[in-house]
C-alpha cells in the first residue's frame, strides 16, 4: 500500500472510473437489500469475502445470503441509503467508509427502526471488476420508535419489497435484470 491518499489530488481518469464502479457497487448493494434480490446481493461479493454485521451476522457471502431471508422477513419495508462515500485506492485493492441509514418498519407498521452507521469496507479488483471483499458495519446510533400517523393513502403505486415492487412493472430494463 501506498499510493492511497485522502489529501487533495489530481485525480486521473482511471481513479474516476474505479471510484465511480465502487459507488456504483455501494448503491447496488442498497437497491438489492431493499427490493430483496438476494441473488444480485451474491453477485456483489468475492467467494472469500467476508461479512461482519456484528452479532447478528459474521461469515462469508453464500452464509449472508441465507440469512437474509429470515432476518428480512421481520421488515414489511425497508430503505437503505449511502451519504456519503470515501474511498482510498491502492491497486487492485481499495477501501471506503460508507455513511449509511438503514430503514425498517415493522410488520405491523407500528414501529420503525432506523440505524446510521458507517459501512467499512474492502474491495478486490479481479478481472477489472470491484466486489466486495471484507464488509464490516459501525453503528453510530439507533432510533426505535412508534410510528407517530401511517401515512395516508396518496393514490401512488405502495413501494414493497421484492419482485411485486412497482419498478419491475414500470421500468423493463430493471425487471429483465431481477435475479430472485
Amino acid at each position: 500500500m501506498g499510493a492511497a491518499s485522502l489529501t487533495p489530488h489530481e485525480i486521473s481518469p482511471e481513479e474516476a472510473r474505479d471510484i465511480l464502479a465502487l459507488q456504483r457497487l455501494a448503491w447496488t448493494y442498497c437497491h438489492a437489500i431493499d427490493r430483496r434480490d438476494y441473488a444480485l446481493v451474491r453477485s456483489l461479493y468475492w467467494d472469500d469475502a467476508q461479512d461482519d454485521h456484528g452479532p447478528m451476522f459474521q461469515g462469508g457471502p453464500d452464509a449472508y445470503v441465507a440469512w437474509l431471508p429470515q432476518m428480512m422477513a421481520t421488515w414489511s419495508i425497508t430503505a437503505h441509503t449511502i451519504h456519503n462515500m470515501v474511498f482510498l485506492l491502492d491497486g487492485d485493492h481499495a477501501e471506503g467508509e460508507l455513511v449509511t441509514t438503514a430503514y425498517h418498519r415493522t410488520l405491523d407498521g407500528r414501529r420503525e427502526v432506523i440505524g446510521h452507521g458507517r459501512y467499512l469496507d474492502q474491495y478486490r479488483r479481479r478481472d477489472g471488476v470491484w466486489r466486495f471483499w471484507r464488509r464490516a458495519l459501525a453503528e453510530d446510533w439507533l432510533e426505535d420508535r412508534e410510528v407517530a400517523e401511517p401515512a395516508p393513502a396518496s393514490g401512488l403505486d405502495a413501494g414493497r419489497p421484492g419482485a411485486d415492487d412497482p419498478l419491475y412493472r414500470r421500468l423493463p430494463l430493471f425487471a429483465a435484470q431481477r435475479r430472485g
